[in-house]
């Protein structure tokens, strides 16, 4: 990392309370509880929506490709607006930012649930993506204008033990859905979130806007963020389907570096740009955007393959694999407030850089899972795992917002937001690739080795099955079969083993990122 010399965990603000408020609005907890209400709504989406998929392409008479989109469509406009989503609201109030964005994101959820087509789906779910991506920036906006640098530790930690829990809740409660009523009202389960939202926010949320701010709004620098990052999301996600094989990603992921690059040329010479380039001076601040992109690379890419290990290999139910997590979910929401307390004295670089270590430890101790790993094995992998993410989560968010400029919050959350999608899409890709990419090297070898020759063009299908843990159909004997499978898990274990290695690799560098970071 280059730049001046590290700033302080917070920016240069009288560390004292906030003058007294009379009624409800403006209330510090009471905004920490309406703005948990909406990360609650948008963080439970992200995975209720995902057990609905099968009942979906059923009832929309689609193939995988296309009710793929109904995610890809959501994180697309998510990933390519959040910046200029924070930016807005410093412009114009992230209290009115966020009550556009939950009313706006409450009636898409109707919209597409009562859809029958799968192009009004995706199309819907776009627009529920650009109500989305103006909710999540404003919520930490919100959180740094209600409470002082050294008193944000506890509201993220509460914040982030929301966001844990309705991550988690998100596969059971959709499954019940699913199971007993249609598949719409996994959308439909945003009306009482996002009506509550919307009370709350009116009647308790302060209106904060960077009054300094005029002239006109950066709209090329805007166009220029949502282009690049919205290019190098969809070409990670083609990288992801296809194992980094796809040659269709290549387009993509180089218009998204090509638009990456006259942005920052932009912001540099822009009179009033989107992302000021002085907050990079900043090296903690730096550190914090690198331990959010980290953490999504992690959060992310690991549960990706290990979903496949937990169901394909362990033979486990989606609801079975559930629970065999809960371990980490409940770790997270237990461990951030203690989390929030040590940072709170000893400042966020050490609990994050011990985090981050915690967490490469952790992938070492996963990659050592095979097909004869026991719940217990399992269940301490994931609780180390939940220690590692708690002090990150709140840490590195804490590293962001508290130095960044107050009246640049929106840009800092979206920045942190933005980091956390990105980070998310380049841990699949890479993962994907790593596990197929040694699927596709070892496995024809190790089946002609045990007798079971592959037959001509059936190649890539077996590569596809066996790189999420499935045998591969050679049209053999149920004895042949067993034998097939035996193989096939032998490779997909081999190379997840690389892949979650991959992923200490990543931590490892964070920690030291986040450790150098004090001597820049």
């Amino acid at each position: 990392m280059t730049g001046s010399p590290a700033a302080p965990d917070a920016p240069a603000e009288p560390a004292t309370a906030p003058a007294v408020r009379r009624g409800l609005r403006g209330h510090p907890w009471l905004t920490v509880v309406t703005l948990s209400v909406g990360a609650m709504m948008v963080s439970l989406d992200g995975t209720i929506v995902t057990v609905a998929q099968p009942a979906m392409q059923a009832d929309l008479h689609t193939d995988l490709t296309g009710v793929q989109w109904v995610t890809d469509g959501y994180l697309l406009a998510v990933a390519a607006l959040l910046i200029a989503a924070g930016r807005l609201g410093d412009r114009f109030g992230h209290r009115t930012v966020f009550l556009v964005g939950a009313a706006g994101f409450t009636a898409s959820s109707v919209a597409i649930g009562m859809a029958s087509e799968l192009g009004w789906v995706v199309g819907l779910r776009v627009v529920q993506g650009v109500f989305g991506a103006l909710m999540q920036p404003a919520t930490l906006g919100l959180l740094r204008s209600a409470f002082p640098p050294d008193r944000l530790n506890l509201p993220i930690a509460v914040r982030s033990a929301v966001i844990a829990a309705s991550t988690a809740a998100g596969p059971v409660v959709g499954g019940l859905l699913v199971e007993h009523a249609h598949w719409g009202w996994v959308f439909f389960l945003n009306v009482p979130l996002g009506a509550l939202a919307l009370v709350l926010g009116v009647t308790v949320l302060g209106d904060v806007r960077d009054e300094a701010a005029g002239g006109r709004l950066d709209l090329a620098g805007m166009l220029l963020a949502a282009g690049s990052l919205g290019s190098l999301v969809w070409g990670l996600a083609e990288v992801a389907d296809a194992g980094g094989t796809a040659s269709g990603a290549l387009p993509f992921l180089t218009a998204g570096a090509l638009l990456g690059g006259c942005f920052v040329w932009w912001e540099r010479r822009a009179g009033q740009p989107l992302v000021p380039p002085r907050m990079f001076r900043s090296a903690a601040f730096t550190s914090g955007v690198v331990t959010m992109a980290v953490m999504g690379f992690v959060m992310v890419g690991a549960p990706f393959v290990l979903i496949f290990y937990l169901q394909h290999v362990l033979g486990l139910s989606p609801a079975g694999s559930g629970i065999r997590v809960l371990a980490l979910t409940l770790l997270m929401i237990v461990g951030a407030p203690p989390a929030a307390i040590w940072i709170g004295k000893a400042g966020p670089r050490i609990p994050v850089a011990a985090g981050l270590a915690v967490i490469t430890a952790a992938m070492c101790a996963l990659a050592g899972l095979d097909a004869d790993s026991g719940t217990l094995h399992t269940t301490l992998c994931f609780l180390l795992l939940g220690a590692g993410f708690s002090p990150v989560m709140v840490g590195g968010t804490k590293l962001v917002m508290a130095n960044a400029p107050k009246e640049l919050s929106g840009v800092a959350g979206g920045l942190q937001q933005t980091a956390m999608q990105i980070g998310g899409s380049l841990g699949i890709a890479v993962v994907s690739a790593v596990v197929t990419t040694y699927t596709a090297d070892r496995l024809p070898s190790r089946l002609s080795a045990a007798g079971f020759p592959l037959p001509a063009g059936r190649t890539e299908d077996a590569v596809r099955s066996a790189a999420v843990g499935l045998p591969p159909d050679l049209g053999t004997g149920p004895a042949a079969r067993t034998a097939v499978e035996r193989v096939a898990q032998s490779v997909f274990l081999d190379g997840m083993q690389y892949a979650l290695l991959a992923t200490a690799v990543v931590a490892a560098l964070g920690a030291v990122v986040v450790v150098r970071a004090r001597r820049d």
